[in-house]
């Protein structure tokens, strides 16, 4: 059978590092063993347009592998000309990028490596949270500049002792920035989520959940989104929204980029009322050079923590994504059942409330 890999190019990184499974160069490790077997195995970042790899080979593959650091947007329009397309792949977590409906509709199962970023991410929230709150960009800027002013930094810097944080969404990264934000002794966690937590596992993390949204941000010092992008939650953090904000907080989005609107997320930096953002998740990926969240500031130039995908698809994410990928597709070519976590939409239904209640 044919089956399609829409991976990131590493290039000479990839080459001289072969731990960068998730890239176009080392395949996620699975080449031989597929070929071993008689199958077809075709690997690209070519994703973009009726010329790419993506869309000339979808129409006969019969599984595709995706990304979210690079992904393959797998439209309805695709689906129905994906013939022999049974099995869709996320080497990571987060299925976005493919028309779920469609894929109900059609009887192609979706799968993702559940739990293979959620430590990689939860870290990467914590260190976001903490380079915006201590203004630790603007320092390290006026240090490669050769500058030394401590009160232009200092005056816009604070501790996370003593602030509210809250997140948008408490699953299994969600719980665990709340978990790795315990020691710094803030005056609040909270969390906002249709589903409550288990009474024990908020009790753990001392978080007290707030059922309206803007009732929500408005207690909040920090905000950090970590819940998947679906139907409910596309623009969720908008110009409306924002006004709720406590002026000078920050927000930290490692979800999907999609969730905030970029416009309006700029004009709160600009305007003063939001003091900084930070994340790597872009509502188009890759992100255009003129993007607006490359360059947004506040209004003392800084609060800008934005850097490229990478928070789950750190070396020791790759390996647990790599091996979970090759575990479901070996699944599904030797008809053993799938592991009820990683299972998106299964053969004609949602086997998860994960992107929305449905």
């Amino acid at each position: 059978m044919k089956i399609l890999a829409i991976l990131y190019k590493g290039g000479d990184a990839a080459m001289s590092e072969p731990r960068l499974l998730g890239t176009v160069e080392n395949q996620l490790g699975m080449r031989k063993w597929l070929e071993s077997q008689g199958h077809e195995y075709i690997v690209s970042d070519s994703k973009e347009g009726a010329d790419s790899d993506f869309q000339k080979h979808i129409v006969d593959a019969e599984i595709l592998i995706t990304t979210p650091f690079h992904p393959g947007y797998l439209t309805g329009d695709l689906v129905a000309k994906a013939k022999k397309l049974k099995l869709c792949v996320t080497a990571g977590v987060g299925s976005d990028h493919i028309d779920l409906n469609a894929a109900v509709k059609h009887g192609i199962q979706v799968l993702e490596v559940s739990g293979s970023n959620v430590v990689s991410v939860a870290e990467h929230v914590v260190m976001s949270i903490l380079l915006l709150v201590r203004n630790f960009v603007p320092a390290h800027e006026m240090i490669e500049r050769g500058d030394w002013m401590v009160s232009d930094v200092a005056r816009n810097a604070f501790d996370l002792e003593g602030k509210v944080v809250g997140t948008i969404g408490a699953g299994r990264i969600g719980y665990r920035v709340l978990q790795r934000l315990m020691p710094f002794d803030c005056k609040e966690l909270l969390y906002y989520d249709y589903a409550p937590l288990p009474e024990a596992a908020a009790k753990a993390v001392n978080a007290r959940r707030v059922e309206d949204l803007k009732d929500f941000v408005s207690q909040c010092d920090v905000v950090t989104v970590n819940c998947p992008l679906h139907e409910g939650t596309i623009g969720l953090v908008n110009t409306e929204l924002l006004k709720h904000f406590k002026k000078g907080a920050w927000l930290v989005n490692t979800a999907r980029g999609a969730i905030c609107d970029k416009d309006a997320v700029a004009a709160s930096l600009a305007s003063g009322h939001l003091n900084g953002y930070a994340g790597d998740v872009w509502n188009v990926q890759p992100a255009p050079k003129d993007h607006v969240l490359r360059t947004a500031k506040n209004v003392l130039g800084g609060g800008n923590g934005m850097v490229p995908h990478y928070s789950g698809t750190t070396l020791d994410a790759q390996a647990r994504y790599a091996n979970g990928t090759k575990s479901i597709i070996e699944n599904y070519l030797s008809g053993k059942a799938q592991e009820p976590q990683n299972i998106i939409v299964g053969v004609g239904k949602y086997e998860t409330k994960a992107y929305g209640q449905r």
